[in-house]
């Protein structure tokens, strides 16, 4: 048994395709299913389950890619002694973003942490708060930049910044006269949402449920960008609320619309999480810094109110 027969299980495992497992490894599809077949006859038994399209798991191989994926973390954390001890700081370093979070934050900090840590291969991927959740448990993410408190038993919160909530209200809307609003105008039916799965749509709900004590169900319609319920919204199709960086992409003719709330403010946390394993911790650290860093800037909001992006 190699560790390499390891990571090629854990590849197919994710993959669900020897094709794409090979491909991802870097190997030749034939040398990686050699290998496998390899590890099955050794172990006396069988990992997948080759007649499903796509493959599935054995009951024992779930078992056996769980163990995998632990002794392969556990070799890695190996050379992540020695980089440690070294001061390296470089190597392919896998990092989650949620899609709220993605087009405000990333170009903010890419380019300055790119040419701080040229050494550091940063494999960036948009996903939701569920798919990072999944993804690091597994070991297929180092960190990822969603938003906080998730309480994931296996997984810590480092918080980068807390981003208020801002209304955005057309002319002709029945909130436009007020210079400042709070969460007890909110009508949820009359506001423009996230389609399902985005945490930010969650943590509006819980705001409108937390001031009306209500059951809400029907939402006149959803969206999957800001940009789209911006629009809307100026069509006369009701309000949104938007995160504070997106505020900044508004056109000058929009900022008229925008609505702030009264203090405290209702607001996300955005945090870097990880595994509590604490792999790539001198990656993590740095790339904390350079994003907490540039953020001081933007945002400067002190009092503030955490809206949990978890379902109520």
């Amino acid at each position: 048994m190699t560790i390499t027969q390891l990571k090629y299980v854990l590849a197919v495992a994710e993959s669900q395709n020897f094709t794409k497992a090979a491909e991802k490894t870097f190997v030749t599809q034939p040398t990686l299913s050699m290998q496998i077949q390899k590890l099955e006859e050794e172990l006396e038994i069988q990992i997948f389950d080759r007649t499903k399209k796509p493959i599935e798991l054995t009951s024992v191989g779930q078992k056996i890619v769980e163990q995998a994926r632990n002794i392969v973390n556990e070799s890695e954390r190996m050379q992540d002694v020695v980089d440690q001890e070294k001061g390296f700081i470089g190597g392919t370093y896998k990092l989650g973003i949620i899609p709220t979070v993605m087009p405000t934050l990333l170009p903010m900090f890419l380019k300055t942490f790119s040419t701080r840590y040229p050494k550091v291969h940063l494999k960036i991927e948009e996903l939701n708060t569920d798919e990072i959740i999944t993804k690091i448990n597994d070991g297929y993410l180092d960190a990822a930049i969603a938003a906080t408190p998730l309480k994931q038993e296996r997984i810590k919160e480092r918080p980068i910044y807390y981003e208020p909530f801002v209304a955005y209200i057309p002319e002709n809307h029945r909130l436009a006269s007020k210079d400042t609003i709070e969460a007890k105008d909110l009508d949820i039916e009359d506001v423009l949402l996230l389609e399902d799965g985005h945490c930010f749509r969650d943590g509006i709900i819980n705001l409108c449920k937390a001031s009306k004590n209500g059951s809400f169900e029907k939402f006149q319609l959803e969206s999957g960008s800001f940009e789209t319920l911006v629009k809307l919204a100026d069509e006369g199709l009701g309000m949104t609320l938007l995160p504070y960086l997106h505020t900044l992409d508004v056109s000058p003719n929009q900022t008229k619309n925008l609505k702030y709330f009264k203090e405290p403010s209702p607001a996300r946390e955005v945090s870097l999480i990880y595994s509590k394993s604490e792999l790539k911790m001198q990656i993590t650290n740095v790339l904390y810094d350079v994003i907490s860093g540039i953020i001081r800037g933007a945002i400067a909001f002190q009092d503030v109110k955490i809206i949990s992006p978890l379902k109520k």
